[in-house]
C-alpha cells in the first residue's frame, strides 16, 4: 500500500506530530508513504531521513498552482491513497484530483482532528464531497461530521496515538529549578498553543481562586501563540506573575510533565488532545474540560476528574483536592499511564489507519461523484 500524506502547516503543533507519527508508522509496518509538506515548515524539517519529501505550499485555500503542481506528483507517484491532514490539504487534493489523476484514481482519506463544523459555503461542500473516508480522531468529532451531513459509511473514527516508549525515556526535568520555583511549591502544568479554544484564560481564572488557598502553588503554561500579551495582561491584572509563568514553546516538555505534580487543560473545544495522553503517559493526574473528545481519554474520577468548559470556579476546586491528596494523584497517574498503554498508542492508531486504507483503496468513488472543479 502506498499513502501519499498532505500537510499544510509551517508551524509545529499536534498536528503535525501525528502526521509524522503515522507516515513514520505506516514505514515501520512495511506500508510506502511520501509527504507533501510546507518547504518552510517544522513538519519538513522534522521528518526523517529516507523519506520522499515534496515541498509545496499553498498560500491559500483555492491555490490552483499548488493544487496544479500536486496533481503532477499524483500522477508521477501513482498512491493508493492520497491522505489530506488539515483543511488546506483536503482542498488542495481535491483540486488536484480534479484536474487530473491516474487510473485507477487514489482514494482521497481526510483527517479531521478539530470539533468544529463543517464550513457550508459552495467551495467546502464540494471539496468535502470528494473525500472517500474522513478519519475522526475523536467520536466527538465523527458525530459532527454526520451532523453535518456527511453519510456514516464515509466516516471512521481512530484515536490518536503516541508514542509511548518515547515519552517513557524522555528524562525528567527539575522544573523547580528550570523555572525558579520554591523547592517545595506545588506545580500544575498545562501545554497547548494559546490560542482562545484551548482557553488558558480560564486556568488563571483558576490559577486566582487557588492560590488563595494554595498560596504556594504554581502554574507554568508551556506553548506558543497569538494569546501571549492578553494572557500575560491577565497574571498581571491579578497580581500572579509569581504563581503563573508562561515560558513559551520548549523542546523538553515531557520532562516537563514528569515534573509537573498535575496536568490541567481548559479547553473548550477539543479534537481529542494528545498532550493530555502525554500527560497520562507520565502517570500524571489530570484536571480537565469535558470538551469535544476529552471524555474519551480521561476516564473521570479514575484517571483524572472532568468539569465543564469555562467553569474555573469547578476548575479551581478540583485543582486544590488533588494538589492536597497525593495517594489520589499517584493513584490517578498509575491507572492514565495503563489507559494509555492499552488504548493510545501509535502502534494502534497505525494498524487502525492502514485498515482504513485497505477498506478505501480501489473503491469506487464515494457517491459515484465525478472530481470537477467546484462551481455554485
Amino acid at each position: 500500500m502506498f499513502s501519499l500524506h498532505i500537510d499544510t502547516a509551517r508551524t509545529w503543533r499536534g498536528g503535525q506530530n501525528q502526521v509524522l507519527l503515522t507516515v513514520n508508522g505506516l514505514r515501520a509496518i512495511g506500508h510506502r508513504a511520501a509527504l507533501v509538506a510546507h518547504p518552510d515548515g517544522m513538519l519538513r524539517r522534522r521528518a526523517s531521513e529516507g523519506l520522499e519529501l515534496i515541498p509545496i505550499a499553498a498560500r491559500t485555500e483555492v491555490d490552483l498552482a499548488a493544487a496544479w503542481r500536486l496533481s503532477r506528483v499524483v500522477k508521477r507517484l501513482k498512491p493508493d491513497i492520497v491522505h489530506a491532514h488539515d483543511a488546506h490539504a483536503t482542498a488542495m487534493a481535491s483540486l488536484a484530483l480534479s484536474l487530473g489523476s491516474p487510473t485507477p484514481a487514489p482514494a482521497l482519506v481526510a483527517a479531521r482532528r478539530v470539533d468544529f463544523h463543517l464550513r457550508q459555503n459552495s467551495f467546502s461542500r464540494w471539496k468535502h464531497r470528494q473525500v472517500d473516508c474522513f478519519i475522526a480522531a475523536s467520536e466527538a468529532i465523527r458525530r459532527m461530521l454526520l451532523a453535518d451531513g456527511v453519510p456514516a459509511d464515509r466516516t471512521v473514527t481512530v484515536h490518536e496515538g503516541i508514542d509511548v516508549e518515547h515519552v517513557l525515556a524522555a528524562p525528567a526535568v527539575n522544573v523547580h529549578e528550570t523555572f525558579w520555583l520554591p523547592h517545595h511549591a506545588p506545580v500544575v502544568g498545562n501545554v497547548a498553543a494559546l490560542v482562545p479554544h484551548k482557553g488558558q484564560r480560564h486556568l488563571i481564572e483558576a490559577a486566582h481562586l487557588v492560590v488563595q488557598e494554595l498560596p504556594d502553588a504554581r502554574f507554568v503554561i508551556l506553548g506558543e501563540g497569538d494569546l501571549r500579551e492578553p494572557l500575560e495582561r491577565q497574571v498581571r491584572d491579578y497580581h500572579l506573575e509569581k504563581h503563573v509563568l508562561l515560558p513559551g514553546f520548549r523542546t523538553d516538555v515531557l520532562g516537563c510533565m514528569k515534573g509537573f505534580d498535575l496536568f490541567a487543560m481548559s479547553s473548550v473545544t477539543e479534537g481529542l488532545g494528545t498532550s493530555l495522553l502525554d500527560a497520562m503517559a507520565c502517570s500524571r493526574a489530570i484536571v480537565a474540560t469535558r470538551a469535544g473528545g476529552i471524555p474519551e481519554i480521561v476516564d473521570d474520577g479514575r484517571t483524572g476528574v472532568l468539569v465543564d468548559p469555562r467553569d474555573h470556579g469547578a476548575m479551581a476546586r478540583e485543582i486544590v483536592r488533588l494538589l492536597k491528596d497525593d495517594g489520589l494523584r499517584e493513584r490517578m497517574g498509575r491507572a492514565g499511564l495503563v489507559r494509555v498503554t492499552e488504548r493510545f498508542t501509535v502502534e494502534r492508531m497505525v494498524a487502525e489507519t492502514a485498515a482504513v486504507y485497505a477498506r478505501v483503496a480501489g473503491t469506487p468513488h464515494a457517491a459515484d461523484i465525478a472530481r470537477q472543479p467546484a462551481s455554485d
